[in-house]
């Protein structure tokens, strides 16, 4: 019998939701490890919306679970209702609605709090001792929720400028944490925590290496579960 997996998202569009390639690559990769998947996403108002033609804030609300539900096809659930119990493994891919709505780190950076329901929802993993897999920028919510953990976002500096957003790493070590250095296509596995993270579009990269290293985290995510 297959993994049964958690995917969570944030919503549907990487300026302010779930990065669409990300959460599509976990999929595939999920579905080629023969994991049976469900999807989830918090039953709350976005930060904010962005027109992703101009880059510019649009003046619309949105809600994060709908918006989700254009990425799993309409076959989601709000993560309120979402039980560890009866899952072997949690998947978050990344993009900037996990730093907007699942916590506030894209504007108090380490300073951030988390949606409750998503601290709940890792807790729960991590008590049980059950993967949990993280992506992009969604390592910063273990890093938040697990003082002492070891992540990766890439690495510490903006090596060929190909990581801009390489600071991440020193706020995550100032938060009590790790930060391992990986290439795109690699991830890092804490032992300890059972918390496997890559970087993904943290690094400009091409989308196959970026689908390459979310590859990698799947794996062994499904290998620990």
């Amino acid at each position: 019998m297959g993994k049964r997996v958690a995917l969570v998202l944030a919503g549907c569009g990487v300026f302010d939701g779930s990065e669409i390639h990300e959460a599509s690559a976990a999929l595939v990769h999920l579905s080629r490890g023969g994991a049976e998947v469900k999807i989830f996403a918090p039953n709350i108002e976005q930060r904010d919306v962005i027109n992703h033609l101009k880059g510019s804030p649009a003046e619309e609300k949105r809600n994060v679970l709908v918006e989700s539900a254009r990425l799993a096809r309409g076959n989601i659930q709000d993560l309120a209702e979402l039980k560890a119990s009866e899952f072997d493994a949690v998947i978050f891919p990344g993009g900037f609605g996990v730093a907007k709505n699942l916590c506030s780190w894209a504007v108090d950076g380490k300073n951030c709090t988390v949606n409750e329901h998503v601290n709940s929802t890792l807790q729960a993993f991590h008590s049980a001792k059950k993967p949990i897999g993280l992506c992009c920028i969604s390592p910063v919510l273990a890093a938040k929720v697990f003082p002492g953990c070891e992540v990766t976002v890439g690495q510490d500096k903006n090596i060929d400028g190909r990581f801009p957003d390489a600071e991440t790493a020193s706020a995550i070590t100032e938060l009590g944490c790790k930060h391992i250095c990986k290439n795109v296509n690699e991830s890092h596995v804490d032992k300890a925590n059972k918390i496997v993270t890559t970087c993904a579009f943290m690094c400009k990269a091409p989308l196959h290496e970026i689908f390459d290293g979310i590859g990698t985290m799947v794996q062994e995510v499904l290998k620990l579960a």
